[in-house]
């Protein structure tokens, strides 16, 4: 069974035992969190939600806090002597699916 969840303006496929990077969320390392924010559930009986199935969760680990390598933002006008060199560096968290739960008794 697969699931497709939304988290800070990005959809994930995601299955269980997969990791994925999203989003910095406010968590510690090894924390259970729920995303409840289930768009569709497939493998089997397909279950497509409007916009959200009801009844579905996904239960995650935090594996890790991180932060992605450094991308460089240059701007430049030429012959008008601007220039700004600024480095980013994106935050996210690391997250270990461990179950995708699904009770259609409680959909709606």
């Amino acid at each position: 069974m697969y699931a497709v969840i939304r988290s800070g303006n990005q959809q994930f496929r995601v299955n269980e035992g997969d990791t994925i990077q999203v989003e910095k969320l406010n968590a510690e390392v090894g924390d259970e969190i729920t995303i409840d924010q289930v768009l569709l559930l497939g493998g089997g009986d397909t279950v497509i939600g409007t916009p959200i199935v009801s009844g579905a969760t996904v239960t995650a680990r935090v594996a890790e806090q991180g932060r992605h390598p450094k991308i460089i933002v240059f701007k430049m006008k030429r012959r008008k002597n601007y220039r700004r060199k600024n480095g980013h560096r994106q935050p996210f968290t690391a997250l270990e699916i461990t179950g995708i739960n699904y009770d259609p008794s409680t959909a709606n």
